[in-house]
């Protein structure tokens, strides 16, 4: 089986898969703190009450992980569709899956203040 370094997956099953799992997460953790934002009045000491619960925040390190594997995966789908340049579709996607890691990094850092 001939296999991509680019791709994320195995396999296009796989990346189906992996997509709709990472999908089902950002959703309910955009449910969570729609929801969060909705039944709470927001202070200071509430907001950093609610990031400081450890459970808070592996959920939203597990969201942060769940939109790079999304995002990973959904530009390498997008830019072999319609970036026929190899060299062009490469450094984009560098570029676009770097910038994807620096956000999740830089969320790493402010979740668990490092």
């Amino acid at each position: 089986m001939v296999t991509n370094a680019a791709s994320y997956g195995r396999s296009g099953t796989h990346d189906f898969i992996m997509i709709r799992a990472t999908a089902i997460i950002m959703a309910l953790y955009t449910f969570y703190f729609v929801g969060f934002v909705a039944f709470n009045d927001l202070t200071y000491q509430v907001w950093s009450d609610f990031f400081a619960s450890t459970g808070n925040k592996v959920f939203t390190l597990l969201t942060l992980i769940a939109i790079v594997i999304h995002a990973w995966i959904g530009v390498w789908q997008v830019l072999t569709d319609y970036v026929k340049s190899t060299g062009l579709r490469g450094a984009l996607q560098f570029v676009l899956t770097t910038t994807a890691f620096i956000y999740a990094l830089v969320g790493f850092v402010v979740l668990w203040g490092l």
